[in-house]
């Protein structure tokens, strides 16, 4: 007596492949939009990082912790400043202020530059509508092309 075998039919696998290719291509755009969020977190906790530590130095210098001429607006000379730390004119020992471990990098911008190269500098002097680097940085936005998931341009957050 003859068995018969047990197995799936060509149309039962046809249409098995395709679901799983519906649910897949559903998938993929979620996942995108997820993979992008988290880059648009990362840039926001950057940039909250690096304006924290802008500020921390302005209010060093203003206190009086950093020496600053008088012709100097109290804000730091370059981001690398921020990393290397400042002079404290309190201790006599010369020690010695940090405001970053290190300069955050933009999660959208080339990995191969220096994280100092991610970003643009406005300097105290120059208005908000047209950022440009100068003797200091003011504020620190991002080089990057595109617009973030809220409709505004990565460069105006």
């Amino acid at each position: 007596m003859l068995q018969r075998l047990r197995g799936f039919s060509l149309i039962e696998m046809v249409i098995t492949m395709a679901l799983v290719a519906l649910l897949a291509s559903m998938a993929l755009p979620m996942t995108e939009t997820v993979i992008r969020r988290g880059h648009e977190q990362e840039l926001k906790t950057a940039l909250y990082q690096l304006r924290d530590a802008i500020d921390a130095y302005n209010m060093a210098a203003t206190a009086g912790y950093i020496q600053t001429s008088a012709n100097e607006s109290g804000y730091p000379p370059s981001l690398q400043v921020l990393v290397e730390g400042v002079r404290d004119v309190r201790d006599v020992k010369g020690g010695k202020i940090y405001f970053l471990r290190r300069i955050p990098r933009d999660p959208f911008a080339d990995q191969r530059r220096e994280a100092a190269e991610h970003w643009g500098l406005r300097a105290y002097d120059s208005p908000a509508d047209e950022p440009r680097a100068g003797d200091d940085v003011f504020d620190v936005y991002s080089l990057a092309p595109g617009t973030g998931l809220n409709g505004v341009p990565y460069r105006a957050w």
